[in-house]
């Protein structure tokens, strides 16, 4: 009798850890789908891959998932462009095409520059008053 517990437990035991390894490679799937990772599909796919790896690849697909971010520049201290004083319109009906990249360049140029010179003032001007 004994014997029949033991083996319902071992089938209960392999049954949850096998519905476990499945919960477990859909996490990387979400944080993608929550922070609106260009490559979900790939991940969810990668995730099943790591399944019949015995997740020996889920870390990679964790980390794939995790490390995206849909800003490269973090928030704090930043400087947006429409703060610089010598941004352009450049996707105006009459002015040049947005998809040439040799006047996107231009423009991206010239916005850095006037930031270049905005905080050389500013460190100027600190440095004056401490002085």
């Amino acid at each position: 009798m004994l014997e029949y517990i033991a083996l319902g437990f071992l089938i209960f035991m392999a049954i949850s850890l096998l519905f476990g390894a499945i919960a477990i490679l859909d996490i990387p799937y979400k944080q993608a789908v929550d922070c609106d990772h260009p490559h979900q599909d790939a991940i969810y796919y990668a995730g099943w891959v790591s399944l019949f790896t015995l997740h020996a690849a889920w870390p990679l697909v964790w980390l794939w998932a995790t490390a995206y971010r849909a800003s490269p520049v973090p928030s704090f201290g930043r400087i947006d462009e429409d703060t610089a004083v010598n941004d352009k319109q450049v996707a105006a009906a009459d002015g040049p095409d947005i998809t040439d990249s040799v006047t996107l360049l231009g423009h991206r140029y010239e916005v850095l520059d006037d930031r270049i010179k905005r905080i050389e003032k500013a460190i100027l001007a600190a440095s004056s008053e401490a002085a």
